[in-house]
């Protein structure tokens, strides 16, 4: 963190105060004499100062240089880090005369597993990559919403391929985490947006403060997804398995209670609700006796599908508990905003 400059206010004139600018921001910006700046007021009391006046998004390009010797995992990694970390140009150059085929696919696999990025120029040597969705149309909380519609059927439909003993369903919830994933990359990347350009928070009604909340949520919305993978690759491995109607009764029961907990801290999460949030962190509880009861239940199998039973229900608890992690930050939010 950058050292504090304590500057005294100065007074011009009959109404007007005057603070002098840090050369070496002035220096860093290349501000000229004359040249207009913008002056935000935040609701904390701050003021915001930026030489982006005019409101257009700040254009930021990130080069990666690449040979026949280069990690094409890590490429793919560090694509999908510039991508969440705002920029807004990638490019892919080669440092000798052609692109490997494997850094093409790489770049490939990039842009099918984001959102709004398309290559818009391709040669021998250069791939360029280009953000073409505009922030401000894509509302962060309308993000969330889908993000938790999709963790809520993924849900079911694992506890259903496990009833049905079908492959394909559970193959198809393990395939939609990707949905997931793609969705919290997007929200990550819109909230660093938003911390490097105050015009995007102003234009996008987020308070910087809300906006890293939203990646909280994101997140703990993602490990839900997860979890909901877990069950449906246990249910993969049981489905030539007998399961007793007793054991499964206890399943389908802890997982409608895991979403109902899910579903209530969404809505209180969305709605800005105090008590809602309280008084869901509340309802775990019976969620927790149910995936105690299913993992003594699961000690009538035979080892290696005993330990599968009880990975689910600790799957199915841990989405609990995560849904209760977002009622704890409604409340933590409420409670800051309103100081």
């Amino acid at each position: 963190m950058a050292d504090m400059e304590i500057r005294k206010v100065q007074r011009s004139g009959g109404s007007s105060f005057i603070v002098s600018l840090p050369k070496k921001w002035v220096d860093a910006t290349n501000i000229q004499k004359n040249d207009p700046l913008g002056l935000i007021i935040q609701s904390d009391g701050t003021l915001l100062v930026t030489p982006n006046t005019t409101g257009v998004q700040l254009k930021r390009k990130k080069v990666f240089p690449v040979d026949a010797g280069t990690d094409h995992d890590l490429l793919l990694r560090e694509l999908v880090g510039a991508y969440i970390s705002g920029y807004t140009e990638i490019v892919v150059r080669s440092r000798n005369r052609r692109l490997p085929a494997g850094i093409i696919e790489q770049v490939r696999n990039f842009t099918a597993m984001s959102i709004g990025q398309e290559v818009v120029e391709e040669t021998d040597t250069e791939i360029r990559v280009k953000d073409l969705l505009n922030p401000a149309e894509m509302p962060i909380e309308n993000t969330l919403k889908r993000m938790a519609i999709i963790v809520t059927k993924m849900s079911e439909d694992a506890i259903t391929a496990l009833r049905d003993q079908d492959r394909s369903l559970a193959t198809s919830v393990i395939e939609r985490d990707n949905d997931v994933d793609r969705l919290q990359w997007l929200i990550a990347r819109q909230v660093n947006l938003i911390f490097s350009d105050v015009n995007l928070s102003r234009r996008m009604d987020i308070p910087v403060a809300t906006a890293s909340g939203y990646i909280q949520i994101a997140k703990i919305i993602e490990r839900i997804a997860d979890h909901a993978t877990k069950i449906a690759r246990n249910a993969v491995e049981l489905t030539d398995v007998a399961i007793e109607n007793g054991i499964f009764e206890g399943i389908r029961l802890a997982e409608r209670d895991a979403m109902a907990v899910f579903r209530a801290a969404m809505e209180a999460f969305h709605s800005g609700d105090l008590e809602k949030a309280n008084a869901t962190i509340g309802t775990s509880a019976t969620l927790e006796e149910r995936c105690r009861e299913v993992s003594r239940m699961a000690l009538s199998f035979d080892a290696a599908n005993a330990i599968r039973f009880v990975y689910i229900a600790d799957s199915l608890r841990r989405m609990g508990d995560y849904s209760t992690d977002i009622c704890e930050h409604t409340i933590n939010h409420i409670v800051g905003k309103n100081q």
